[in-house]
């Protein structure tokens, strides 16, 4: 895969502040790409920029709220305003918010949904108006192993990535009209501040690492355009489980 090259494309990678959003935004543009590296941190993502600058890549930053609709719309209109095209949308954004069933309240559950149900759909929303006249373009979303498999404490974060296992079913029949791929990675352990959250019992050491998952994005992207894979789960190889 160190020979594709993804020069003159434009592409969205929300949450990439750090971990996993950071590593996908950092191999997209070594490969070539021009990356809007989005996140709601500016430090962060100003940093995730200049990282990729420094580096001989093309990147700017963009401080946006995955809860805030207008916020979510005003970085798709600035991006078109800026690069004139949308080619790749990686929803890599969330939150995850763990606890008992019980002991949940329902404003961390919606908060939960919120961001990470609501918000991918918009995101999702808003690619699609901008690839459907084009006939063009790639969405991935990161959902977790938490998409097909149930853990205690992770009920709220569990529904969430279902819902986006869901989503993308569904749209990526829809979008097959227009030449469009959509895409969802369901990784499992990976040494991540979300993963430490959930699971402060696991050792960082037998995770996976963000660049695994990025390197999955590129594998997507690397597809011809014969091909469409509508779901990956990566998992690490360690006995352990996650």
């Amino acid at each position: 895969m160190d020979q594709i090259d993804l020069g003159n494309q434009n592409a969205i990678v929300t949450g990439a502040g750090r971990g996993i959003g950071r590593a996908i935004a950092i191999m997209l543009a070594k490969h070539g790409a021009h990356v809007i590296a989005a996140a709601r941190t500016k430090t962060e993502v100003d940093e995730t920029a200049t990282m990729i600058k420094q580096n001989g890549g093309s990147a700017r930053s963009f401080v946006f709220d995955l809860a805030d609709e207008k916020s979510i719309q005003s970085l798709f209109s600035d991006t078109i305003e800026s690069t004139g095209t949308l080619d790749i949308l990686v929803n890599n954004a969330g939150i995850g918010k763990y606890g008992l069933i019980q002991d949940f309240s329902s404003k961390d559950l919606q908060d939960v949904l919120d961001i990470n149900v609501r918000g991918t759909y918009l995101c999702c929303q808003e690619a699609m108006k901008r690839m459907i006249p084009r006939k063009s373009g790639y969405i991935i979303n990161i959902a977790s192993v938490v998409g097909f498999k149930g853990y205690p404490n992770q009920s709220a974060y569990t529904a969430s990535k279902h819902a986006i296992m869901g989503l993308t079913k569904s749209l990526s029949v829809e979008a097959q009209a227009h030449d469009i791929r959509v895409s969802v990675i369901n990784p499992g352990g990976t040494d991540t501040d979300l993963a430490t959250a959930a699971r402060p019992d696991l050792d960082p050491s037998v995770l996976m690492q963000p660049e695994d998952v990025a390197q999955t994005v590129l594998f997507l992207l690397s597809l011809s355009d014969r091909c469409a894979i509508d779901e990956i789960y990566i998992r690490r190889r360690s006995s352990q489980p996650f």
